[in-house]
């Protein structure tokens, strides 16, 4: 049966994700360190990990897999899930695969070593989360979701 994993610390979507999962009658699990409030839905489970370094991410590798969706914006745990079989999306839509994973994560080491090397600690952030982002999520996470159900199945 599909599953909706959710790295929820810093998610914007987690209840546009909701009310897809809802939708679809699937189970969601929300994943992080602490600090949410957790969902009344009885298809969502609100799953606590203790304070460290990519605990939560562990968590969900350990267990998403061919047939689930996977919501996140950390690079090496897409890979390690899109690995797994699982469908890796980002916040705003964007489909992490086993084609583009490689460059995904060679563009963050890139950008990290960047980041090192420059002694005024240059960089703005990312753009802001804009409407036409939540929309491009709601549509690839359907997309998505239909997918990894038929994957699950055969």
């Amino acid at each position: 049966m599909t599953t909706l994993y959710i790295d929820a610390d810093a998610c914007p979507v987690k209840a546009e994700a909701e009310r897809v999962a809802t939708r679809h009658r699937l189970r969601m699990a929300v994943v992080s360190n602490g600090g949410l409030r957790p969902s009344q839905n009885p298809l969502v489970e609100t799953v606590i990990v203790p304070d460290g370094p990519d605990v939560a991410d562990m968590w969900i590798a350990e267990r998403a897999g061919r047939g689930d969706v996977v919501i996140t914006a950390d690079i090496p745990l897409a890979a390690k899930c899109v690995e797994a079989g699982a469908r890796v999306l980002r916040h705003n839509g964007e489909a992490f695969t086993p084609a583009n994973i490689g460059q995904q994560l060679a563009m963050r080491d890139l950008m990290a070593d960047l980041r090192a090397a420059n002694p005024l600690g240059a960089g703005g952030g990312g753009k802001p989360f804009s409407k036409a982002d939540r929309a491009r999520f709601l549509d690839a996470l359907e997309r998505e979701i239909r997918a990894a159900q038929r994957d699950a199945q055969g």
